[in-house]
């Protein structure tokens, strides 16, 4: 109990201080909303008049407590772009890029725990050296790079799908979900390698320990040690690793938004900035915040369910 109290304070904390910084951010680099809005062209008592309107003319530490105030109280503010209210507009994007993920978190666990046993079953053979080979090279490439050899291979010269010719939920089910198996991969593609590294080196060091040799004398086979014994000490790590995995599949998906034209918060995220939509990016960078130190929260104490000898003093 006292290790999740202070695993929740340090949750809290770490949030209140991303978000006086995420707030802070867009107060110091250069650009005005007002401007931006309005246009360069625009008058002084119009920009004066708007920054009043926006709120900009009041003291920094007053717009930060309004602004966490409501925040909480699930009031994301209003958008200056869109004149709309943020949460609307995010909750517009949201399922897509929720959709991405999950298919990318699908393609990881499906693949990399499946090839990562193979692997350490087969030390030093063939497929191993190979599929070592193609980790090293895999894990070296961004997925906004796989993203970009997806669209030129699959797209413009396979033509599987069309580049840019996003088909939304609403309209065609099976389009939506064909058109996210790419982007999926390319994002999961760097993920899978890392997880299938450290599942093959877990294994391969579970295999090496006493118990397998006691097992070996009781008469069970390499194959029947490593599914009885070593499989679920191995596993442990991994597991945490793959959930720990979901925070940076969402920080993918920002980039991987925008190679493949998808209307997720990835690309709204990216195009607030430009705008200096500052009420979007806020909110935006604190939700993805606290999604990434939430899945690390979840992923400490995941790590002490499966294994009871750990315990943090």
């Amino acid at each position: 109990m006292r290790y999740l109290l202070r695993k929740l304070l340090t949750l809290i904390i770490t949030l209140l201080i991303v978000s006086v910084l995420a707030f802070l951010a867009f107060q110091v680099i250069s650009g005005d909303p007002a401007t931006a809005k309005l246009g360069t062209n625009a008058t002084e008592e119009s920009l004066q008049a708007l920054r009043h309107e926006m709120g900009l003319d009041r003291p920094l530490p007053v717009r930060y407590f309004e602004w966490i105030c409501s925040f909480v109280q699930g009031d994301l503010g209003t958008s200056y772009s869109y004149s709309s209210g943020v949460a609307e507009l995010i909750s517009d994007k949201l399922p897509t890029t929720v959709a991405l993920a999950l298919m990318s978190f699908v393609f990881t666990v499906v693949f990399s725990i499946p090839l990562g046993i193979l692997a350490a079953k087969h030390e030093g053979g063939v497929f191993d050296k190979i599929l070592t080979v193609l980790d090293q090279i895999v894990m070296s490439v961004p997925a906004v790079f796989i993203g970009i050899i997806f669209c030129y291979v699959f797209g413009v010269t396979l033509r599987l799908f069309i580049p840019g010719e996003f088909v939304p939920y609403s309209e065609n089910k099976a389009a939506f979900f064909r058109y996210l198996i790419f982007p999926a991969l390319a994002i999961s593609i760097p993920r899978i390698a890392m997880t299938v590294k450290m599942l093959r080196s877990s294994i391969i060091e579970q295999m090496h320990r006493e118990y397998v040799v006691t097992a070996y004398s009781r008469g069970n086979t390499r194959t029947m040690a490593l599914y009885r014994h070593v499989l679920k000490n191995a596993m442990l790590p991994t597991i945490t690793f793959i959930a720990v995995s979901m925070s940076e599949i969402v920080a993918g998906c920002i980039i991987v938004e925008q190679v493949f034209t998808i209307p997720g918060i990835g690309r709204f995220l990216l195009a607030s900035i430009s705008n200096r939509d500052y009420p979007v990016v806020q909110a935006l960078v604190v939700l993805i915040a606290s999604w990434v130190v939430f899945v690390n929260f979840v992923a400490d104490l995941l790590y002490q369910l499966l294994d009871p000898r750990i315990r943090l003093k």
